[in-house]
């Protein structure tokens, strides 16, 4: 009976390593695709960042388009009136001066009210 106990106990036990090999295999697959899921993931998350990115650069781009155009509008607006005012100061510029040159010379003097 002993014989028979000793080989039950060696059952047992070689079926106890085998569950601790199937544990360890599960343990060693289930680490192998938490890495995969990581990657994949990390993967999917970097393709979603530039595709992100190419539509803020269009977005950047139709938009800021708009804006240089204003800008240009803007500029040929002001040499406009940069070249008017010129010109105004030319026709104008001698009489000016000369109404200042009067003003600051003839000074008429009035006591405060």
């Amino acid at each position: 009976m002993s014989a028979q106990n000793s080989v039950g106990i060696q059952t047992l036990l070689d079926a106890e390593r085998e569950a601790q090999k199937i544990v360890q295999q599960a343990r060693e697959y289930r680490s192998k695709r938490v890495k995969d899921a990581r990657s994949e993931a990390q993967k999917e998350i970097e393709e979603y960042r530039q595709a992100k990115e190419e539509e803020f650069k269009k977005f950047e781009k139709e938009h800021t388009s708009g804006n240089k155009k204003a800008e240009e509008d803007a500029n040929k607006e002001a040499e406009a009136r940069v070249k008017e005012i010129d010109e105004i100061g030319n026709k104008t510029g001698s009489k000016v001066v000369e109404q200042l040159i009067a003003a600051v010379t003839n000074v008429k003097p009035e006591p405060p009210r």
